[in-house]
């Protein structure tokens, strides 16, 4: 069972005795007060953590980012990917090699440190991607692509994890746009380096599709190397990191979580203890929102280019130059509606906003030949799913306690986000162009079912706190917890 955040003077002696007194010493400033002081440390782990996050979680959409950009270049036709459904097949294989190793990944995150696993998965998906540039049937390209899908299976679930460790619930959502918009930055930054790599077809006697896997695989691989020093330890730890927080910083960080939900510290692992979570049916309601979100994200991440070639009649270029700015742009919905969302505590109503924000940009792109409200429609899509997943990914999180819990929560929803990239790799049919009605369906119909979701987890957690105010649960196992919504 959680212990109770309320218990203040048992928590103190457990971590150190942190009083007032000491507290100001560490601050090495005189008359600084307690509040100035995690500021601070909130500053030092914004710079550190939200920022190398953001570079790694890209890395996953990056492999999307180089091959929907290869896609529209000769590779297909060279590795005889556009037989068939073996394009698909190169994406989807993927996501399942991903999804069967989220869990495993996930929990060595808290076993072995988030520095020691971030950088080691890092380097082989770097170097995997590298190795990939080389491949000379479809049948090789796919055995690369499960190597891909086993080497990054833990970093969103184990950062989204990593993340929800260090900041109160009231700062979550920020710290996870922070996150996506860094990933998407990168993503759309790719797509440019790609358009740049495809001019150098035929140096060397390597093809523009090669390149864009031997540059990118070589700066994963680097960022890998980097990641060890970069990366920061759990808040209990953090002053084993390199030139973070010292000791008593990291105290202090641990702390304030420990009064937010009082879950700071893990208990031992076991299998039982991490399973046993998969009773709580709040779990499968979260999988369910990121399934429904994801048929969407990769749609528009693995086929964007396509679409616009295809779709819209641009050129191979044109097309992974204007896959681009909807990323860029991407960045403000995500940072103001969390803004908003922590400021005012808001969860379920940001989720429903972006939600209908993207039904009206599908909309744009399926019912109209027009193509610049067609590529207007790509933005207001692009923009609501990524600003989607940093309000999903607080809303998880604020409403679970435990470290085990979060493990299983993180890895289980991002598992069934996994699941909805393998149907959303098959809803854009070539066949259908331009207007890619199947897609457009189906990703109206998922934000509809998205809205419904909320709408019942909210009706739920009104029930649940209004009887915790009255005294007749406990929710969570944790005296004094309520829900988010």
């Amino acid at each position: 069972m959680a212990k109770s955040p309320s218990s203040t003077s048992e928590l103190e002696q457990a971590l150190g005795g942190i009083t007032e007194i000491e507290e100001e010493d560490i601050s090495n400033e005189p008359g600084e007060d307690h509040l100035s002081i995690e500021r601070r440390i909130r500053l030092k782990v914004d710079l550190r953590l939200c920022t190398i996050a953001g570079i790694l979680c890209s890395l996953n959409l990056l492999d999307s980012g180089v091959i929907s950009s290869a896609s529209v270049t000769s590779m297909l036709s060279d590795l005889h990917l556009d037989q068939g459904n073996r394009y698909s097949v190169s994406i989807f294989i993927f996501t399942i090699a991903s999804i069967a190793f989220q869990l495993p990944s996930t929990i060595a995150v808290r076993t072995f440190g988030p520095r020691i696993w971030f950088s080691l998965i890092t380097f082989c998906f770097g170097l995997i991607t590298l190795c990939t540039a080389f491949v000379q049937t479809w049948r090789q390209m796919i055995a690369l692509r499960i190597l891909l899908g086993i080497a990054m299976s833990g970093v969103y679930p184990g950062l989204t994890y990593l993340i929800s460790t260090w900041y109160t619930r009231k700062e979550q959502q920020l710290r996870f746009a922070f996150m996506q918009s860094g990933e998407v930055i990168v993503l759309a930054t790719g797509s440019i380096v790609n358009f740049g790599l495809n001019q150098l077809d035929g140096r060397h006697g390597i093809k523009g599709w090669q390149w864009m896997f031997i540059v990118q695989g070589a700066i994963t691989a680097f960022i890998g190397i980097v990641t060890y020093w970069w990366m920061v330890d759990f808040p209990e730890t953090a002053h084993q990191s390199f030139l973070f927080l010292t000791e008593e910083e990291s105290k202090i960080a641990s702390t304030r979580i420990e009064k937010d939900r009082g879950d700071v510290e893990a208990d031992p692992f076991s299998w039982p203890m991490v399973l046993k979570h998969a009773k709580d049916i709040k779990v499968y309601g979260f999988c369910t929102l990121y399934f429904l979100q994801n048929l969407v994200s990769t749609s528009l991440s693995y086929f964007l280019p396509i679409i616009l070639q295809g779709g819209m009649g641009f050129s191979t270029n044109k097309a992974i130059l204007l896959s681009a700015p909807p990323y860029y742009y991407a960045v403000l919905p995500a940072i103001l509606s969390s803004l908003v969302g922590d400021r005012f505590q808001l969860r379920g109503p940001i989720i429903t906003f972006n939600s209908v924000c993207l039904i009206v940009g599908f909309c744009m792109l399926g019912f109209t030949d027009q193509v610049t409200i067609r590529y207007v429609g790509t933005y207001l899509a692009t923009g609501a799913y990524v600003a989607n997943w940093a309000a999903m990914a607080t809303y998880q999180a604020n409403n679970i306690v435990g470290q085990w819990k979060r493990v299983f929560t993180a890895a289980a929803v991002t598992a069934c986000n996994g699941a909805g990239g393998i149907a959303g790799s098959f809803i854009v049919r070539q066949p259908e162009a331009p207007t890619y009605m199947t897609a457009i369906w189906v990703s109206i119909g998922s934000h509809i079912l998205i809205i419904g979701v909320v709408a019942c987890f909210s009706l739920y957690f009104y029930v649940a706190n209004q009887r915790q105010r009255r005294g007749k649960t406990v929710i969570e196992s944790t005296e004094g917890f309520r829900f988010t919504y």
